[in-house]
């Protein structure tokens, strides 16, 4: 998190990854601004190329560069 921190920071995990945890674990570290966001229903993998998980990643990523890097 040193290497990330003091930037913004987004994460984007499918509720139904087995690799949820590390996510969880990345978010708590993160001193901020942070979003962790969860979309219903998907894995790790439904997140690069399953709709439609991967529209509602896209559509979030979207939102927080306007808000960041604007």
């Amino acid at each position: 998190m040193s290497l990330v921190a003091p930037r913004p920071l987004l994460l984007i995990a499918g509720r139904e990854a087995v690799t949820s945890w590390m996510a969880v674990e990345v978010f708590q570290e993160a001193r901020g601004p942070k979003e962790l966001h969860w979309i219903e229903g998907a894995t790790h993998v439904d997140l690069y190329d399953r709709e439609p998980h991967v529209t509602a990643a896209v559509e979030k990523l979207t939102g927080f560069y306007r808000t960041h890097l604007a």
